[in-house]
């Protein structure tokens, strides 16, 4: 697609961007008690904010302008932190990690398609280079060490000749023996035939009887045929089946990879040339402008001296620097308006002299009656309390940068600039304001010491010293009290280099190299039942793509963006609890390879033996973290967590001491600040082994993660017979496997078909298509996952905090609760 249509694709998102804060702000500022309509709204607010954030993300991967793209990505950050905010709103509602949206789907005329999340590609594009060196650096190390898993050699045995020629001779009597066998079967055969030709005896042969015969099968042959090719065209006109090229990667699409990629050239050298655009226009205003704003600052403060002196008798206190020197004067205000404010500061302060001898003339008793009076107000507000949303951090700087696409972009005529290069105009606007800021700090200087000459000739008087105000001394205090705290957390590793401990993590294991796994690779269906199932109270399981999109929301965004991260509902930490196979330990690949992050594993297992004792445990988790928060985002993985909290340590496990990381886990959490882009995730197969509370206390948010329903089951068989070579043919019923495998995870799947397809059967596949009955055989060998097992974990979630809180809203007691806590707290 041209310049033109990214553009005109921009304005139209803006455009309903525009419209959605306006109803957003509508609906959202009246109190609401209905959950049921409450939840509708936010649920449509949060669809479509995924529709905008999906067309925001296109355009800002593809529009090439630079300052365009500064603009959009704020707002696609703002859009995304948005969507977090109203996934908690909704959590908090339906007190349920997973939300189906059937119905506001069928009233939006939507695909379920487009309520998937799109992972902004900027995640790794801007850091590609970073990444890249990152990776050829633990190759070396791994490589350097003997870790690396793919050159090592394996030992081969040497062979005496004598027993060489043995095992060749073994072989070759093997084949002979093989052939002598086919060929006196094939005598055989022919010595039956003849047998059986004496006993029926010769029969006479008819010309035309045979002529019919082979007329009928080859009349036959050819209809069927022809009402094969003709169903076939059938179910392709009816969309039932694909077009024979469907698979075939187009043209069309070949040729737009291609524009995409010189796409993004153009946008590298777009940025490059803006870049220095904005060091050179910068030097030039300040060679050119620099003079006439120094003098106009110093003619401005000067005014500012005489007029305060002419109104009060005195010279003004000078701002300091940390208050923000002149500029807090000065912030868009004309001299005229600066004294305009003085004499207004001056009437009121006499005003509130006024009002407070006044108040001190008051009888008590009409301030008890006040107080009494305000007391029964809040308590009718409490018990009248409805539904609120509560404050939001992104909708500010959405409606900002909203405000600034109107002024800037929304009706500016671009014909001239058809390569869509940078506006040297918008450039000097806003560097003149970082020169004004610049020289103001050294104006600030020569003014002061102005001030104090002024002061000095004409009182006369000999400069008094200093009086430190109580903020100063509080700022000390404060000071010294972190000063106090960062002399506790001690750096253990101060004369150690980065470069050294990450090494050190690599050579000791707990830094490891994360498979290159992409969050589309964890395929699945969309849950097209959920709301009809909750309608009728029951619980519906979710689906893979329910799963996608939590590790999407939870884990990836907030990784990916620091902005998104410092500002949204922070999540520390995560947990994945499903059976085995199902793709736990891929997700956590797929975190670490969608955002770039490095991937520390804290496994019981990997840890056992390393670092022994409390010192060695402190250092180990202190290089951790230091070395996380230095190469941000990490990710640290604690595989079989329900180790690190077991109930009862088994008799086997004693030794290497699974438990601990059970006391430093929450310490590790409360370490962990917004601006650290740091993620524990555990993943658990047995999780009811564990403590429940410690286990809850550590994991911020739980997601099970089930096995696949039928409709998943159906996509994830296509999908992994076509990458393991295999084609699908009508000879092979889909259909029929994905029932057959009722229970089974996706790795047993997978290991199913691995198994079947060798290169030996996709060579064969042109003279003997693919059956569903080859597959049965290893499909036996595997264990599902049984019903009993599954009851098990939806036990277990029933008994997480969120679990509770759900239980008791589904049964009344939750409302019951509320209302008892707040009788304590009027009691009280």
């Amino acid at each position: 697609m041209s310049n033109a249509m990214y553009n005109k694709m921009w304005h139209q998102t803006q455009d309903a961007l525009n419209s959605l804060l306006s109803k957003e702000s509508e609906k959202t500022s009246e109190p609401k008690s209905n959950q049921v309509f409450i939840f509708q709204m936010l649920a449509t607010f949060y669809v479509k904010y995924v529709q905008i954030f999906s067309n925001l993300e296109n355009a800002y991967d593809q529009v090439v302008h630079p300052q365009k793209r500064v603009l959009i990505r704020k707002i696609l950050d703002g859009v995304m932190g948005r969507i977090l905010e109203l996934k908690n709103e909704m959590v908090e509602l339906e007190l349920s990690e997973f939300h189906y949206f059937d119905d506001i789907l069928q009233d939006l005329k939507l695909a379920p398609q487009q309520l998937d999340i799109p992972i902004p590609r900027y995640f790794l594009k801007e850091k590609l280079e970073v990444i890249k060196g990152r990776e050829k650096i633990l190759a070396q190390i791994l490589a350097n060490s003997g870790l690396d898993a793919v050159d090592v050699k394996y030992t081969i045995k040497s062979m005496p000749l004598e027993e060489a020629a043995k095992v060749i001779q073994i072989a070759e009597r093997a084949r002979q023996g093989r052939l002598r066998a086919l060929f006196m079967k094939q005598i055989y055969l022919q010595e039956y035939r003849a047998r059986q030709a004496r006993l029926l005896g010769e029969k006479v042969v008819d010309v035309e009887a045979a002529a019919v015969c082979i007329q009928k099968v080859w009349r036959g042959f050819r209809q069927c045929r022809k009402t094969k090719r003709d169903r076939e065209e059938e179910m392709i006109f009816l969309g039932m089946s694909p077009p024979p090229l469907f698979n075939e990667v187009s043209g069309t699409v070949i040729q737009a990879e291609k524009i995409s990629r010189l796409r993004t050239q153009v946008q590298q050298q777009h940025e490059e040339d803006y870049k220095e655009a904005m060091v050179t226009i910068k030097n030039d205003l300040k060679l050119i402008e620099g003079p006439d704003i120094k003098e106009n600052l110093q003619d401005q403060i000067r005014h500012w001296f005489l007029e305060c002196r002419n109104l009060t008798g005195t010279f003004p206190d000078y701002p300091s620097e940390e208050e923000g020197g002149s500029a807090v004067i000065f912030s868009n205000k004309t001299p005229q308006q600066v004294i305009d404010d003085i004499i207004a500061n001056q009437e009121d302060e006499e005003k509130n002299k006024k009002k407070k001898k006044k108040e001190k003339e008051k009888k008590p008793k009409k301030a008890k009656k006040e107080m009494e009076k305000r007391a029964a107000k809040e308590k009718l507000k409490e018990e009248e309390e409805e539904w609120k949303m509560s404050p939001s951090v992104f909708l500010h700087t959405l409606e900002e940068e909203n405000n600034s696409y109107r002024d800037l972009w929304m009706n500016r005529d671009e014909s001239c600039n058809f390569p869509q290069d940078y506006d040297p105009e918008l450039i000097q606007e806003e560097k003149r304001k970082e020169l004004e800021a610049e020289i103001r700090v050294q104006v600030d200087e020569l003014m002061r010491q102005e001030l104090k000459n002024l002061q000095l000739a004409v009182n006369r008087e000999r400069e008094l010293p200093i009086k430190h105000s109580k903020k100063g001394k509080q700022k000390n205090k404060q000071k010294k009290g972190k000063r106090g705290k960062r002399e506790k957390d001690k750096d253990l590793t101060a004369d150690r280099s980065i470069e050294s401990l990450y090494k050190e993590l690599v050579e000791e294991g707990l830094l490891i190299r994360t498979h290159k796994v992409s969050l589309s690779d964890y395929i699945g269906e969309y849950s097209y039942l959920g709301t009809t199932l909750r309608h009728v109270s029951i619980e519906p399981m979710p689906s893979p793509m329910d799963v996608r999109q939590l590790i999407t929301l939870y884990g990836i965004l907030p990784l990916g963006s620091a902005s998104v991260h410092e500002k949204a509902p922070l999540v520390k930490s995560l947990l994945l609890a499903g059976p085995s196979g199902v793709g736990k330990k891929m997700l956590v690949h797929a975190i670490c390879t969608e955002t770039g992050a490095n991937l520390f594993n804290l496994s019981p297992s990997n840890v056992a033996g390393k670092y022994p004792g409390k010192s060695g445990l402190q250092m180990m988790l202190h290089v951790v973290i230091k070395v996380a928060r230095q190469l941000q985002p990490s990710v640290v993985w604690v595989q079989d967590t329900e180790k690190t909290f077991y109930k009862k340590v088994p008799s086997t496990e004693k030794q290497s001491e699974p438990k601990r990381l059970k006391k430093q886990l929450p310490k590790i959490l409360k370490l962990l600040r917004p601006e650290d882009r740091i993620l524990i995730v555990g993943t658990t197969q047995r999780p009811f082994d564990a403590e429940l509370q410690s286990f809850c206390r550590v994991y911020q948010k739980i997601i099970l993660v089930p096995r696949p329903d039928y409709a998943s089951r159906y996509v994830l068989w296509k999908e992994i017979i076509q990458r393991h070579g295999g084609v699908l043919t009508n000879a092979l019923n889909v259909s029929c496997l994905a029932k057959v495998t009722d229970g089974f995870t996706q790795g047993a799947i997978v290991q199913v078909v691995r198994s079947v397809l060798t290169e030996r059967r996709i060579r064969k596949q042109e003279h003997r298509p693919l059956a569903a009955a080859e597959f049965i055989p290893a499909i036996t060998s595997m264990n599902p996952v049984y019903k009993e097992e599954e009851e098990s974990f939806k036990d277990w979630y029933t008994r997480t905090p969120l679990g509770q809180r759900r239980a008791l809203a589904l049964t009344g007691g939750l409302g019951k609760e509320k209302k008892e806590g707040k009788k304590q707290k009027k009691k009280k």
